[in-house]
Formats: structure tokens, sequence, C-alpha cells
């Protein structure tokens, strides 16, 4: 695929700053943002979205959701720099509304100029909040992408592990629909990062309401759908490079990432066909990207396959994770001093989370 030139992206890394050698690397940021709550001021009949408009509960006007927009847009421009001067080629996001606020989104003038393209489907979550994906167009092609449902039912329903499993039978799901929990989809995109074949999965997996044990089963299926996409994609070509990345609404040591999806934090313990999470030394730092009642966890990850981290970066290859945390998306006074400067009914603020990155590099030839 051609590519049109762009002093920007194709930033040359220096490996004296980075390995103690004089060669040069082509660097691409790839990054996650949960918008929260990122609505228009339209009520939707289907969705119970009523809270978010003129008359409802969070007094949405047309003036809050543009500043929302613009808020948001500035940070996506700005994920992953000053190391990588270009904004992220690839943008993993949540809580959104539909497809128009992510219209309107790009539009903005601080994004316009990337010319980014979306890729967004319709999920069944009843607050009508979905996943998707932004790349910009002169250096991602996508070639396929598909929503993969995550089939999980009421607790009570339950009567053993086992029927937590992801069901694939379309008579048994209809069958069984009004015990379902609907929640968001994981959207699979496959497609050409410049030359190289890469995979995102786009996750937001189901939510902690109703207490974190009572509800870790729901997370630990959506951790097996995810790895058992990645085995799917791994069987087709075993060196698939694949990132999946997502509010897993579970940090690195929950049983969802380190069982369901078999996460590693060490690079040295990544089995072949094996998945790392750059975030686990992250949290073991302290660090986090949402908090509550003062703790601090680590929800928004992005976490690769083994044939990303442990290349030899002739290809496009994983260098260093990040969580985008700059002082403009913190609470500097008040009750949650310190916390992301999340929505009020005031004022539009940017998101309860902070976005969260990788960079990819591949030597320049």
């Amino acid at each position: 695929m051609p590519l049109k030139s762009s002093f920007c992206l194709l930033f040359f890394l220096s490996l004296s700053v980075l390995f103690g050698q004089s060669k040069k690397y082509k660097i691409h940021t790839v990054a996650f943002y949960n918008f929260e709550n990122l609505y228009d001021t339209v009520d939707d009949a289907f969705t119970n979205d009523d809270e978010w408009t003129p008359n409802g509960a969070q007094h949405w006007t047309v003036e809050k959701y543009e500043q929302k927009l613009k808020n948001l847009a500035r940070v996506i421009s700005e994920i992953g720099t000053p190391e990588n001067p270009s904004a992220p080629t690839l943008i993993g996001c949540a809580e959104v509304e539909n497809r128009n606020v992510l219209e309107n989104l790009i539009q903005q003038p601080k994004l316009h100029p990337l010319d980014l393209g979306i890729i967004h489907f319709d999920s069944p979550d009843k607050r009508g909040i979905d996943v998707a994906l932004l790349y910009q167009k002169k250096y991602f092609r996508p070639t396929s992408y598909s929503n993969i449902p995550l089939i999980i039912y009421k607790k009570e329903n339950l009567k053993k592990e086992e029927e937590m499993e992801v069901l694939d039978d379309e008579t048994e799901v209809k069958k069984e629909n009004k015990n379902r929990i609907f929640t968001r989809d994981q959207l699979l995109v496959s497609g050409f990062l410049e030359e190289e074949e890469i995979h995102i999965i786009v996750n937001h997996w189901p939510s902690r309401s109703g207490g974190e044990k009572a509800t870790s089963l729901f997370r630990e299926a959506a951790g097996k759908l995810n790895r058992k996409i990645i085995d799917s994609l791994q069987q087709i070509n075993p060196q698939a490079k694949v990132l999946t990345m997502g509010d897993f609404n579970d940090g690195p040591f929950n049983k969802s990432i380190k069982t369901g999806l078999g996460a590693k934090g060490v690079k040295e313990e990544i089995a072949e066909f094996g998945v790392f999470n750059p975030f686990e030394e992250l949290a073991n730092k302290g660090l986090g990207t949402i908090a509550y009642r003062d703790s601090w966890n680590i929800f928004d990850q992005i976490i690769l396959t083994e044939s990303l981290v442990k290349a030899d970066f002739s290809t496009f290859s994983f260098w260093k994770a990040g969580i985008f945390n700059k002082p403009y998306l913190i609470q500097s006074s008040g009750q949650y001093k310190g916390y992301p400067l999340r929505n009020t009914l005031s004022e539009a603020g940017f998101s309860d989370h902070f976005p969260v990155y990788v960079y990819l590099i591949k030597e320049f030839k």
C-alpha cells in the first residue's frame, strides 16, 4: 500500500537513546481511551439514555456536548507525545453512544487534519454505549471487521461456573434471551499497518455493578472469549500480531486477565502463542487509570501477543507502554483532588479514566 509522506509519523528514534546504538526507527502510537458517557443530546427511544438529554438528570446541553468533544479531541491528539510527536495511528474507544458522536468527534479542529476512519457497531448494551476503533487512513488499511457478542446470564440462573461459557448456538441464545445480561460486543478489526497485517480487539467488559466478586464470572467469560478470538487468529497464522485493548473493569492481577486471557506481566514468562500485559509492571509501581475511594487500579490496558513482543524490530514490535495522565486531565481541588477530571453537572470534563498507549517501532532502512 503506498504511503503519503509524513515527517511526524516517520519519526526517527535514535537508538543511541534507546539501546546505545545508532539505528533509526519508525514509530506508531496505539491508544485506548474510555470517553466516559460520550452521548449526544438526542433521546434515543431504544436505549436508556434519558439522563443525557437537556431535560435529563445530567442536564446534558449542546454546549456541554460540544465542550466534551473539544476536550476529547485535545487528549487524543496528544496521547503518546512527546516521544512520538504524531497523534496515535489507532485509537480504541469505549462509552460512545453511536456513530454520530464519533463523526462529530473526528471533525474537531485538532483531529480533522488526521483524516480518521471509524469502525463501529451498535451493541446490545442497554445504556446504548459501544466500543469503536478510530484509525489514521494513511497508515492503517482495514480489511475485515466484526462484532463478537459476549453471551452471559444473570447469576441467579447459574447452577455452576461452566454455564458461564460463551454460547455459539443461536437457537439456545434466543431461548435464554430473557435471562441474558446485555453488554458490549468485542470488536475485532484486521488490517495492514503500513505493509504489515495486525489485528485489534476493542473491549469494554462487564462492569462491577453489584460487587466485584459477584460479577467476576462475567468478566472471566469475557476473558475466555477474548482468548478464543486470539486462538482463532493464531490457528490461521501462528505469527499473527494481535493487540487486545480496552476497559476490562478488572486490573492486571484479576482472574479474567491472568486466567481467562492468560496474560503474563514478565516478557521471559510468555510462552509460544501467549500474551504479554505491560500494564502489570505499571500497576506494580502504584500507577492507575481510574480511582475509586482513594484506591487506584489499571482497568484500561493494551495486551499484546508474543509475536509483537519477542520480535527483532525488523517488523513492527512492542517498545513500551504508558498512561497518559497529564496535569490538565487531573482534578486540582475539592473532594476528588488528584482524580481524573470527569463530567460534572456544571461542566463537561474529560473522563473518569486516563487513556493508555503502547508504541510499536520498526527499524527504518
